[in-house]
């Protein structure tokens, strides 16, 4: 989709989703954000990578933040499609953006270093820096945006600094680099408590990281069609 013709581009070519992207179903915003890249300039580097793993989240459902009423800190999920909503998770950022429909949204669970002529090799020294493992060692590329607070760690995304905004194509913005998953699995949400609509499909993975994403739903033991489905594309089952 291209860019808006009133938006001031950070290099020439360059394909910032513009805000009607993200005012649609949230289910379809997660299966549709599969593939592109999120860019965050630190200094004079771009961080930049591809999403791999999304959840969805409704105003009615019980797992969401919205349910529990609006608030001046969770008024970006009312705002309408293409605002930055981000909270604290376990003590880290987590990234989400809010689509069609008051207090509906999808949160950014995982995503992969992208590189690219934007973003050269150099920038994964600036990642692995960001976010050093336990031991203060660099983390392998595959496991730095491996979680929801990881990929923001990875990426100098902070919830002080991008709570309740709109994307700015030269500071953060997402992008369409012309990837798109030729698989997609849906399966349950991660990390939902008991009660709070736990069983809901609403988690999109990009089926060629599923190894590299929050938790693997391909793993042994995993059925599909108990487990999980395969969708195309499109959204369609295969």
């Amino acid at each position: 989709m291209p860019a808006e013709p009133t938006l001031s581009l950070p290099w020439p070519g360059a394909r910032p989703l513009p805000a009607a992207f993200f005012d649609r179903d949230a289910q379809l915003l997660a299966r549709e954000l599969l593939g592109k890249v999120i860019r965050h300039r630190v200094g004079g580097q771009w961080l930049s990578a591809r999403i791999i793993e999304t959840e969805a989240y409704y105003l009615v459902d019980k797992g969401s933040h919205a349910s529990l009423g609006y608030t001046e800190k969770r008024k970006a999920l009312f705002e309408g499609g293409g605002h930055i909503y981000m909270y604290y998770a376990r003590g880290g950022d987590s990234l989400n953006f809010s689509a069609c429909g008051p207090g509906n949204a999808v949160l950014i669970k995982s995503a992969h270093p992208w590189f690219d002529a934007i973003s050269d090799a150099q920038t994964l020294a600036t990642m692995q820096r960001n976010n050093p493992d336990r031991l203060g060692q660099p983390r392998p590329p595959e496991r730095l945006c491996a979680g929801q607070t990881l990929l923001c760690k990875t990426l100098g995304l902070k919830v002080p600094e991008w709570d309740a905004q709109r994307f700015d194509p030269l500071r953060l913005f997402v992008e369409d680099v012309g990837e798109r998953p030729q698989t997609i699995i849906q399966c349950a949400r991660l990390g939902i408590p008991l009660g709070r609509d736990e069983h809901l499909p609403y988690r999109f993975v990009d089926a060629a990281f599923a190894r590299h994403c929050t938790r693997n739903p391909l793993r042994r033991g995993q059925v599909e069609g108990r487990d999980y489905r395969l969708l195309n594309a499109e959204g369609g089952q295969r």
